[in-house]
């Protein structure tokens, strides 16, 4: 019996599938319990002390000051958060947790000025459908330059990676300038990873051709989903991963690593 096909696919779901399969099965299809992510968890704070910094403030107003009670405001809200809870920090963690976020909220001012920035959405939700795929994304803050052209950002609290890996991180942005493509008529000048913990801009500019490939590359992962449901055959990609998989004593590669060593 073939398996439920997801309804969609976002930048998430196609680097999960791409990473390992068999972990994509776990999580997105059987949607198996997952113990929380610090990473995960303090990503989700940081984008929301930001949000409430471009949506509370107005250009001139947006100081690391304003920023810091934004963090402080996301900080009470997210106390009654169960991925925040199911951390189970105590005090002490907690205010390392904290400061930690104030850091990577302060290095955001390193990488550009916001008051220069005019946003026309933060937390933009994009849906479009591409032939049986429904693509789906969530801009993290989309831009107008005075020229008129469409900047799409998206924050990231983890390490920039290292020149050999920035296609591969581009992806998700890219996807994001494909939804604009199809959603506004019109691709965004410019797409920019903004890493916070560096901190540095990673920028790249699409092209007719980048967006054409990236939707051909996109579909290409929905048909091998597809294709996984169907035949029911989702399968590991051991790799590096693998450390950090929450579904290590469910894995057939993982437990034959194990044994062997």
């Amino acid at each position: 019996m073939a398996l439920e096909t997801p309804r969609t696919l976002s930048p998430s779901k196609a680097s999960a599938f791409t990473d390992c399969p068999l972990a994509f099965r776990y999580s997105i299809i059987d949607r198996l319990p997952e113990p929380p992510s610090p990473h995960a968890v303090k990503g989700t704070l940081v984008h929301a002390a930001l949000e409430r910094l471009f949506w509370e403030e107005l250009p001139g107003g947006r100081t690391t000051d304003k920023a810091i009670e934004a963090l402080e405001a996301a900080w009470e809200h997210i106390q009654h958060d169960p991925e925040f809870v199911g951390l189970g920090l105590d005090g002490d963690q907690a205010r390392e947790f904290r400061a930690d976020a104030e850091v990577l909220v302060s290095n955001y001012f390193r990488i550009e000025d916001p008051n220069e920035v005019r946003a026309i959405g933060v937390e933009l939700g994009l849906e479009t459908q591409i032939g049986s795929m429904v693509l789906r994304g969530i801009i993290d803050r989309l831009d107008l330059t005075a020229d008129g052209e469409l900047v799409v950002v998206d924050y990231k609290t983890g390490r920039a990676p290292g020149a050999q890996f920035e296609k591969s991180r581009l992806n998700g942005v890219h996807t994001y300038a494909l939804l604009c493509e199809r959603v506004f008529g019109r691709a965004p000048s410019q797409v920019k990873l903004l890493y916070l913990r560096d901190p540095v801009a990673i920028v790249a500019t699409p092209t007719e051709q980048s967006i054409r490939g990236h939707r051909a590359r996109t579909t290409a992962v929905w048909s091998a989903i597809e294709r996984a449901c169907e035949r029911e055959d989702f399968r590991p990609r051991p790799s590096g991963l693998c450390n950090y998989c929450s579904f290590q004593d469910l894995c057939p590669a993982f437990a034959a690593t194990a044994a062997a060593s």
